[in-house]
């Protein structure tokens, strides 16, 4: 279920496919050291730093990395949920428990993605988190994020707000892709802080 109107979908697009061209520039040195860093900074944050629980997700491709992040999140004893993609392009959810709790996943003609490999907790189990981390490509000065165009994070904030839950919304992206504007519907909610390689920056 995608809410992109009409009018959004082309610069959404156009935009979408310029910040992912620039992330297959990267090479495997710069990723590494940008999962470094962009793990070092969300664990400094507060409301990482006092999280029981955080919604994240296996970073693939030249995504910002997360495994890193992930693992810090684990030793602290955080309890780490991860999104499982359904066929209507909803989210389940599983628990992280170390890379061998990982499986890579092949959904249609798409990228593979790693899942959780046990057992599923349901598309709700989202609501108990107190962090989410949100994929996306870019994020604007308004704190509206350019997601990937699949719609499902916007299914998950919506599940968000129907349970009166109040996480902390953050995007992991690299600097150049804080940007001064994106594309965006009414319905689109803004991010709580974009953390990048060289900072933090809070939207609300």
């Amino acid at each position: 279920m995608s809410h992109l109107g009409p009018v959004d979908e082309p610069d959404k697009r156009t935009l979408r496919r310029a910040f992912l061209a620039a992330r297959n520039r990267l090479t495997p040195d710069d990723l590494r050291e940008a999962a470094e860093a962009l793990a070092g900074r969300a664990l400094a944050l507060p409301e990482v730093a006092g999280a029981r629980a955080v919604a994240a997700y296996v970073s693939v491709g030249a995504e910002p990395g997360t495994l890193a992040l992930l693992d810090a999140l684990r030793a602290r004893g955080v309890r780490v949920l991860l999104p499982a993609l359904l066929p209507d392009n909803d989210l389940d959810w599983g628990e992280y428990t170390g890379p061998d709790s990982l499986a890579r996943v092949r959904h249609g003609g798409r990228m593979e993605l790693w899942e959780p490999a046990g057992a599923r907790l349901g598309p709700d189990a989202v609501t108990g988190a107190d962090v989410v981390l949100l994929p996306g490509v870019a994020v604007d000065g308004r704190g509206l994020r350019l997601g990937r165009g699949g719609g499902s994070y916007d299914r998950v904030l919506a599940r968000l707000t129907a349970a009166g839950a109040h996480p902390a919304l953050l995007v992991l992206l690299y600097d150049r892709e804080v940007v001064a504007h994106v594309p965006a519907q009414p319905h689109d909610r803004p991010v709580d802080a974009v953390v990048t390689p060289s900072g933090v920056r809070r939207f609300r």
